[in-house]
């Protein structure tokens, strides 16, 4: 594989980890509820559950949901399922949490891996990303590059999320700011679903 295509590949990948998607939203928004170091555990399993993704997809699984439509059908009405009920409880939240409280938590390590397996974006740019960059000719060394260049760019845009969110507490740490923000957060995570059902 060139390092043209190489540093191409990273390009894409740094482009569909930055930009708004389901998870970056609730990584925002896990980021001003929560801070930083309670949102670690749900950074770690978005990163390991999409490289898992990944991989899964360059070894076959993305031929199965081409192969099976009622298995395609089914990822996308539990991943769309479990993206409203996220999104119900984002909007609903009303406190900061200064890690002391019990009710509200941010997603756990295993909860964000699963995330990512009904998350359409990650889907999609799984998808495209194999689609469009694997070579016929060196097809399981192509899915390990593939996949270490999203490890390379899609990593470290994972905390630029939580950041923002963090950088935004102050400012939201009035009840009715909060309210709003979580609101718009948790309307724009249902909107993330448009595309999936068009």
């Amino acid at each position: 594989m060139s390092i043209d295509l190489f540093l191409a590949m990273l390009v894409f990948a740094f482009v569909a980890s930055i930009t708004p998607g389901p998870n970056n939203f609730l990584l925002l928004a896990s980021g001003v509820n929560f801070g930083f170091r309670r949102t670690l555990p749900h950074m770690a399993g978005s990163c390991l559950g999409f490289l898992w993704l990944l991989l899964a997809v360059g070894f076959g699984l993305g031929t199965l949901l081409t192969l099976y439509p009622p298995f395609h059908l089914a990822l996308k009405i539990a991943g769309g399922a479990w993206l409203l009920f996220l999104a119900w409880k984002i909007a609903s939240a009303r406190s900061l949490s200064d890690g002391k409280q019990t009710a509200a938590r941010p997603m756990n390590f295993i909860e964000a891996m699963m995330f990512t397996w009904v998350n359409p974006k990650a889907w999609v740019s799984g998808l495209a990303a194999m689609a469009i960059y694997t070579d016929p000719a060196q097809p399981y060394l192509s899915v390990v590059m593939i996949s270490g260049a999203f490890a390379l760019a899609g990593f470290p845009c994972v905390p630029v999320w939580v950041l923002f969110g963090v950088g935004l507490r102050t400012f939201l740490s009035d009840p009715v700011r909060l309210k709003w923000f979580n609101i718009t957060m948790g309307l724009a995570l249902a909107a993330t679903l448009w595309p999936m059902l068009r």
